[in-house]
């Protein structure tokens, strides 16, 4: 038997460019029991985590071939060489399934991973498009309650396909860190994770916040330091706060833990209906009072064990501040809520998914 893992062509399955899907799936599989027989098929890069399991596709020379399409074609190809049986794991790519289908073995088993809305997907966007996956699929994992309420909006009978399956994060710690006085954004520096009223509530109480430190963690697309127009601006509103206030780009998940650990406060303002929020798991791994946007999958993740807010603004993300600064007392309180309720392991996540692939194995 074995799991071949299709990565969208935009990860970059490599520990320094790393961003949530990669994670995620190598979250996974360092728990995995079925490590020795996972192939993760994905954009070639020179150093990826888990060389033994990953198979790089480079671009083709036909620069009119879709990059998911090729990399789906590689591992299609070496499904069909294999006399044993199959599971693939595609990841938000449900538009590939149908193509997939074609070019396998009837007795190879697909399922498909949301780590985003269904409705903003190719492939999946329609309640006819979302019933074909129902059919074709054998499971469908959803990352959150959200994610799975959206796919399966004006679909009676989901036959006991859709699973929801949360993204595991691996604890680095084994006791609760001494924090220092910072307050972090991490995230895509784009409108849509509200970084701008990250910055508004940080440069109207500056002044009042004179002994903490505040940094933003994140660039426009993940994996790579390039900004754009939008990110410059907020990088140059950002830092003519004051020297305490610094934007350092995207770095590593190693790195960012470190910074977390170390951290008091993050700052969660997403917009936009955020299918899982990786990052406010990650935040509670590491013990951090949590404000965030009470949208999409956050409240599930976050729970009571942070602030939420609805309808978020900058203003309201100030007052929040404010009174965990305040209040030392009301800070810890949700420091060890985060920590101590964590419960998003990736152990345990790993063993979920593991038992989903025996049922798959096993049957007929």
């Amino acid at each position: 038997m074995f799991i071949n893992i299709l990565l969208p062509y935009k990860e970059k399955f490599t520990k320094n460019k790393a961003s949530s899907v990669s994670i995620t799936v190598k979250n996974n599989l360092e728990y995995s029991k079925h490590l020795e027989k996972v192939r993760i098929f994905g954009q070639h890069v020179d150093e990826p985590m888990y060389a033994k399991n990953f198979i790089g596709v480079k671009k083709s020379l036909n620069f009119l071939k879709s990059k998911n399409k090729m990399i789906a074609d590689e591992m299609c190809k070496r499904v069909k060489q294999s006399n044993e049986k199959n599971i693939i794991e595609v990841h938000n790519r449900p538009y590939l399934i149908k193509k997939i289908k074609s070019q396998i073995k009837p007795i190879d088993k697909v399922t498909l991973f949301f780590h985003n809305d269904p409705l903003e997907m190719k492939g999946s966007k329609t309640i006819s498009e979302r019933k074909k996956l129902l059919l074709e699929l054998d499971k469908i994992y959803c990352v959150s309650k959200f994610v799975k309420k959206n796919f399966l909006k004006g679909i009676l009978n989901d036959y006991n396909k859709v699973k929801i399956l949360h993204n595991g994060v691996t604890r680095k710690i084994n006791s609760f860190p001494k924090k220092e006085k910072e307050i972090i954004f991490v995230g895509r520096i784009v409108k849509d994770k509200g970084v701008h009223l990250f910055v508004e509530a940080i440069r109207d109480n500056y002044s009042f916040f004179d002994k903490w430190k505040f940094k933003i963690i994140g660039s426009p697309k993940l994996g790579i330091n390039k900004f754009d127009n939008f990110s410059f601006e907020i990088k140059t509103k950002f830092e003519n706060i004051g020297r305490r206030a610094k934007m350092i780009g995207f770095i590593n998940s190693d790195d960012l833990n470190i910074i977390m650990r170390r951290a008091s406060i993050i700052v969660i303002p997403s917009i936009w209906e955020e299918p899982f929020g990786l990052v406010a798991a990650e935040a509670m791994s590491n013990g951090l009072a949590i404000i965030a946007s009470n949208k999409g999958g956050l409240p599930e993740i976050i729970k009571k064990n942070g602030i939420l807010i609805n309808d978020i603004n900058h203003k309201k993300i100030s007052k929040q501040l404010k009174e965990l600064i305040i209040n030392n007392k009301l800070l810890k309180e949700f420091q060890k809520k985060s920590w101590n309720n964590f419960i998003l392991k990736s152990d345990e996540i790993s063993k979920i998914l593991d038992k989903h692939r025996d049922e798959l194995f096993f049957k007929n």
